[in-house]
């Protein structure tokens, strides 16, 4: 017997599998906040040199505010106040001659600088002065975040194996909200850095520890679909989002606001059941008998045979394998090397595209609030489309062309003008929606791609490259400072490029899983599995 029987027999997606899905959808409303918070508290508001030295025995007289930076702020070439110079003393003479200004003797800011508080109250930038040498500084918070992403990936992942889903689950809820409530009190950059790479290190259990459990609990002809009410969730948190961070304009209250919700997460986390093929795999039958059970009571209302230990003990026998794999034979085959090499490259650039996209809400012109929605709202076409566009197209021609077309309009964007703000929008989001069905189709691609046996390593292999894109989105936003293009041609090239390597990847509509390396190295037939009419495998368990 295997476990996808008892799943069948106890109703693989009943009443049990759809409050565990309930469940997920809640705790994870406050992942899009935290990837996407630095969009908001690290803007960089208008901002000049403090003037205010220069008037301490009111020489300034009765000059009005755009008088007196005239006379002690260089301007720049579109006539604004340079954010990062001042003159080392009054020009008067520049009231009456305002072009004669070059070579005159300008310094960098003595005392700090003046903030538009306007549209933010408050901003890491305003805080701490992460401006003009230190600008860098406000760009890396995002890459320090991923970064702990990254290494939270791989430990949660880990942990949750050797102490149970359920468990870890809490602990990232606790420790992410521990670490996110105590970042918004920072008295220093780095206190708060050091936070947000903790923080972000916390917040992945939450982000990898449900899909799993979903993934463990439901039947197989079930998994698309709990696959994309997860992946809406991320949109639902997306789309209110934009709507609190309007209403909270200082940065403290920001990052508080969006943990919060992880309250009801915690309260909610008592049930949450533990995997029955974890407590399986780890001998732990009756425990494992237990929570089936009552699944099948919520689902049926009765108490079926298969969920006895002697059915769960010959699971363990018929589901344990003679051999363990891990992240090196990835690359002990050739034909495996170029598998991980062409699905790490893929991963990599669909991330750092899409997050490029992202993180870039400012650069076309348009309200970062309107702009922040917009990205959320395509996402719910995208994410949905992406489905029929894998059975009418195949999986490489729907990741390759989408990717493809995420460059063109990047390319596109490039030659578009500034105050053309509407039509530099409506591409933008065109680059976006094409980047979010990259996105939703390189997850299920690479799931079908690897071999059964080594999937979950592939998995992670390969999402891993896709955080460390993320993690360069922002440092590539920072080319803009060597020609404001730079960055999103960087971006398109990444996206093109990306699409060709996507197309030498195998295609696997219509064909069975690959269940071992050898199916990868000979090419030979595989096993005839029992299909679920859009080209899986029925027996398929790895993911």
């Amino acid at each position: 017997m295997k476990f996808e029987d008892i799943l069948l027999e106890i109703n693989g997606f009943g009443r049990f599998q759809k409050l565990l899905l309930s469940l997920s959808v809640l705790g994870r409303f406050t992942l899009p906040c935290h990837f996407m918070l630095t969009n908001f508290i690290a803007v960089v508001p208008s901002h000049h040199c403090d003037i205010s030295g220069f008037d301490t025995e009111g020489v300034f007289g009765n000059l009005t505010g755009e008088q007196k930076l005239v006379v002690s702020i260089p301007a720049e070439a579109d006539g604004t106040p340079s954010s990062c110079l001042m003159y080392s003393e009054p020009q008067f003479h520049l009231l009456f001659n305002s072009s004669n200004a070059t070579d005159l003797p300008a310094e960098r800011c003595r005392n700090g600088w003046v903030y538009d508080n306007s549209t933010f109250k408050s901003t890491l930038a305003s805080e701490w002065d992460l401006v003009c040498e230190k600008k860098g500084l406000n760009k890396a918070t995002t890459t320090i975040f991923f970064i702990g992403v990254m290494f939270g990936a791989v430990t949660f992942g880990i942990l949750s194996d050797w102490y149970g889903r359920k468990t870890m689950l809490l602990v990232s809820y606790v420790s992410a909200m521990g670490f996110a409530l105590i970042s918004a009190f920072s008295n220093s950059y780095t206190m708060f850095a050091v936070l947000r790479f903790l923080t972000g290190f916390s917040i992945t259990g939450i982000l990898i520890i449900p899909s799993v459990l979903n993934v463990e609990w439901v039947d197989i002809g079930s998994r698309k679909l709990v696959g994309l009410v997860d992946s809406l969730s991320w949109t639902y948190g997306g789309l209110i989002f934009p709507l609190i961070a309007y209403g909270v304009r200082d940065w403290r209250w920001l990052t508080l606001a969006v943990t919060f919700p992880l309250i009801p997460a915690i309260i909610s986390w008592r049930w949450f059941p533990e995997s029955a093929r974890w407590l399986i795999a780890n001998g732990q039958l009756e425990k494992a008998q237990y929570y089936l059970q009552k699944g099948s009571m919520m689902n049926k209302g009765k108490v079926t045979s298969s969920t006895n230990a002697e059915s769960l003990a010959s699971i363990v026998g018929a589901e344990k394998g003679s051999r363990k794999y891990s992240y090196l034979d990835l690359v002990r085959t050739p034909k495996m090397r170029k598998l991980a090499m062409l699905t790490g490259i893929t991963w990599f650039g669909v991330a750092s595209t899409a997050y490029g996209i992202g993180f870039n809400i400012t650069g076309f012109g348009v309200n970062l609030y309107l702009t922040q929605f917009i990205y959320a709202a395509v996402e719910i076409p995208a994410k949905l489309s992406v489905f029929y566009l894998l059975e009418k197209f195949g999986r490489r021609k729907t990741q390759a062309g989408s990717l493809l077309l995420t460059g063109v309009c990047l390319g596109i964007n490039i030659f578009i003008s500034k105050e053309q703000r509407v039509v530099r929008t409506i591409v933008a989001v065109l680059a976006k929606t094409f980047s979010d069905m990259s996105f939703g189709t390189v997850v299920l691609y690479t799931s079908e791609l690897y071999p059964t046996v080594i999937r979950q390593n592939g998995l992670g292999y390969s999402s891993s490259m896709g955080w460390l894109g993320v993690a360069a989105a922002p440092l590539i936003l920072l080319l803009e400072d060597v020609w404001t293009s730079l960055s999103q041609v960087v971006l398109c090239s990444i996206a093109i490029s990306t699409s060709l390597s996507a197309s030498f990847l195998p295609e696997t509509r219509g064909k069975c899983l690959p269940e071992t390396i050898e199916d990868i190295e000979e090419k030979s037939r595989l096993n005839p599995f029992v299909f679920d009419g859009e080209g899986s495998v029925e027996m398929e368990r790895a993911v």
